[in-house]
């Protein structure tokens, strides 16, 4: 059952007594073991650590034993080589007969490259420009290609776009990473229709057997509140506001968007900031109707006057 290393990370032990024992890296030796039985799952593991570290990337790429990091991000995880520019390794110019043969060494090299490089290249491009659009980390980035690399595996892109399919797949990395981002954000960096990028999340939670958390509502809170550069003494009342909402339970159930909005509308009545509910709306991309809504119940189950 020994396997060569792959980049399979969901390696696991078959036997069925060992399915509730955690598979155990050993960096030292390249192997993945099973931690109930000692099985060797996966050996000759590539060794991803550095002996030097450099301030620049020059110094990077000549200190490092084995070069720049691989990242899922890319369609060849950083692996592949590359033919460079037309100089020779003196930093000499080419000749004009050897610039030929290398500009037609480029040529083939793309032509003869899989339809699934070029379709994981366009994807992870998309990714990268909603990442600039919506200011999230490099490891949120990296887990949205990893959930996207599974969709492509089990084949949930015949009849659905790639657009759809990478924004569902940044949406879920950013619900599991607790990165508050809604999906109307989502929808809007990525060109799509809520009403079709809602429907291949479903698809990808239900075929992938993936289990998001809920978001935590004090997130919204603070990006509202940020957005909208209300004061600080609102923000944190509106916490307040929260908490005792979350000890009576009025919060289960409940969308956590509207229900942070909701709390600091009241705080901002509050705190004498005359902020209408339709800004609140417009900021937090839900109805008024809803707001009201839950304004009105937050206040009658705390027993808060205006």
């Amino acid at each position: 059952m020994v396997e060569n290393y792959s980049n399979d990370y969901d390696v696991k032990c078959q036997l069925d007594t060992c399915k509730t024992y955690p598979a155990i890296t050993d960096s030292e030796r390249g192997e993945i073991v099973c931690g109930g039985c000692g099985l060797i799952l996966l050996q000759n593991m590539a060794d991803a650590s550095y002996e030097n570290n450099g301030y620049t990337s020059e110094d990077f790429m000549k200190m490092s034993r084995t070069g720049p990091a691989s990242s899922l991000t890319m369609n060849d995880r950083g692996l592949s080589t590359v033919i460079g520019t037309n100089k020779d390794s003196t930093g000499k110019a080419l000749s004009s007969k050897t610039k030929y043969e290398f500009n037609r060494l480029r040529t083939w090299d793309q032509r003869s490259k899989s339809r699934k490089t070029a379709s994981l290249s366009k994807a992870f491009t998309l990714l990268h420009g909603m990442k600039t659009k919506l200011a999230i980390s490099d490891n949120v980035v990296e887990n949205a290609a990893y959930i996207y690399r599974k969709v492509v595996g089990v084949k949930l892109t015949r009849g659905r776009t790639m657009a759809s399919l990478i924004s569902a797949s940044l949406y879920a990395a950013c619900r599991e990473n607790n990165i508050p981002r809604t999906l109307d954000d989502i929808a809007n960096a990525g060109n799509v229709e809520r009403r079709i990028l809602s429907r291949d999340l479903r698809t990808i939670i239900k075929k992938l057997g993936m289990n998001l958390n809920q978001y935590d509502t004090t997130s919204f809170i603070s990006k509202i509140s940020n957005n909208m550069n209300l004061k600080e003494k609102t923000k944190r009342d509106a916490f307040e506001i929260l908490r005792r909402c979350e000890k009576e339970g009025i919060t289960a159930g409940k969308h956590p968007v509207a229900q942070a909005a909701a709390s600091l509308y009241i705080s901002c009545i509050m705190n004498g900031e005359k902020i209408s509910q339709k800004k609140f709306s417009v900021e937090s991309g839900v109805s008024d109707v809803t707001i009201r809504n839950r304004t009105v119940l937050i206040r009658k189950t705390l027993k808060l006057v205006e």
